[in-house]
């Protein structure tokens, strides 16, 4: 017999509550993720949004060519597992050009991390904590937001809720992230395993690249391979593919960046 979610506090409703008037009264249009840039050089570049009969959020470019959209689809359920330098790329992603993102339950998202990949944190509502039922509290920035990352620990979700906020999500328009737990039958499912590190010595040093083995996987279709690795170059941290690498290494283009931040993983 399934548990039913937990009910909410007093405290809790009413933190609801001002999430639901302040998505209303922000004015925020949707949709403004492939919008032009403002400022020129100022972001990180996006993979082209545009798919024939769907509506796609950008991501990284380096990431698009695993994934069968090119993106993610606008109304449809991702899972993730693996390193938080990937969800600062997507966040960054989609609220550099415009776009409006939540992330729900994640602590340990890496802000800086995300803010160096061209990530808009005026464009970003982080809630760490989201009570027992963060479900709730993401099906209620569904409404008004592009993209919602949903932390869910060790939940595992019953597939009646989960078909209620896909449901949710779908008619808003609105692609949600989920990470941790068990979310059956997501639309996309997306896995990276650290491969290897920059910059570290002995006992010392500072991480200056990270690569990562992706995996994409559709409900239809094979799965996707590929390694990508995030570095600084010209003063902020880009992801790149490993034929751009080897492009680059060979051709004897000298690195452009003397950026000393370390990339969180």
């Amino acid at each position: 017999m399934t548990a039913r979610p937990p009910k909410a506090s007093g405290a809790r409703l009413r933190e609801l509550a001002e999430l639901r008037r302040a998505r209303a009264s922000s004015g925020c249009a949707r949709g403004s993720a492939a919008a032009p840039r403002s400022t020129a050089g100022t972001r990180a570049p996006v993979a082209p949004a545009s798919t024939v009969g769907r509506e796609i959020l950008p991501v990284p470019p380096a990431l698009a060519p695993l994934l069968p959209d090119r993106g993610l689809v606008k109304g449809s359920v991702v899972s993730y597992s693996g390193a938080g330098t990937l969800l600062a790329g997507l966040l960054a992603a989609v609220t550099g050009p415009g776009g409006h993102a939540a992330a729900v339950g994640l602590p340990r998202l890496g802000l800086l991390a995300a803010a160096e990949m061209g990530a808009r944190l005026d464009r970003l509502a982080v809630i760490p904590d989201a009570g027992q039922d963060p479900m709730e509290v993401a099906a209620v920035l569904l409404d008004g937001m592009d993209l919602v990352v949903l932390g869910l620990g060790t939940a595992v979700i019953p597939p009646a809720r989960a078909r209620v906020l896909a449901a949710k999500a779908r008619g808003k328009g609105a692609t949600l992230l989920v990470t941790g737990g068990n979310w059956p039958t997501p639309d996309l499912s997306l896995e990276s395993r650290v491969a290897g590190y920059t910059g570290l010595g002995t006992g010392s040093g500072r991480i200056r690249s990270i690569s990562l083995d992706i995996e994409a996987r559709a409900r239809a279709g094979n799965p996707r391979r590929g390694r990508l690795t995030a570095r600084p170059l010209g003063g902020r941290v880009e992801w790149i593919a490993l034929d751009e690498i080897a492009t680059a290494h060979t051709s004897g283009r000298p690195e452009t960046s003397s950026q000393e931040d370390s990339v969180a993983s």
